[in-house]
């Protein structure tokens, strides 16, 4: 079975939640959640300060766009493409074009989760990067924004080092 990619639709202009409400409908009514697996329309909060105050709010982040996980076949392109709204999907030619996985992690539509098995003061290896099988000492953790700062002993300095979460390991005692 092919794997589901995320593919992105362009719609008429104010058309988005008309063409995401038709296609997980029809989604719904043709049991094809094996095929078209979510569709989403990227938001934002917005904050405005107003002379009456401060004024949220949610907006499209790609007014026109609705982003699709699915296993692309000749009868999901036929599906989608006869949605009301739909002027087609983004390509390169004629055959739809996967977003990469950087670009969905970008977009914030699909969040990797990264367990992390050490704490602040724990000993680790790095596992990526310049600095590879180092081992440091965690000095702190952002598990929000996907970082971890580490303190590397180096010809007998101890340098600071922001890394990724994923590019450190715990050392197996």
């Amino acid at each position: 079975m092919a794997e589901a990619k995320w593919y992105v639709v362009h719609t008429y202009s104010g058309y988005e939640n008309t063409v995401k409400a038709t296609i997980e409908k029809t989604v719904e009514t043709r049991q094809l959640q094996d095929v078209i697996h979510v569709v989403s329309i990227p938001m934002e909060t917005v904050t405005e300060i107003t002379d009456n105050g401060p004024k949220t709010y949610d907006r499209k982040v790609f007014p026109g766009y609705v982003l699709i996980k699915m296993v692309m076949s000749d009868e999901a392109w036929y599906i989608i493409k006869n949605v009301r709204g739909v002027t087609g999907f983004v390509s390169s030619g004629t055959k739809p074009t996967p977003l990469t996985e950087d670009e969905v992690y970008q977009l914030g539509v699909e969040k990797r989760e990264i367990i992390v098995k050490y704490a602040v003061g724990d000993t680790v290896r790095i596992a990526d990067g310049p600095l590879t099988s180092f081992n440091a000492v965690v000095e702190e953790l952002d598990i929000e924004k996907n970082k971890v700062r580490v303190i590397v002993s180096m010809f007998g300095r101890e340098t600071p080092v922001e890394l990724e979460l994923d590019q450190v390991e715990v050392i197996s005692q």
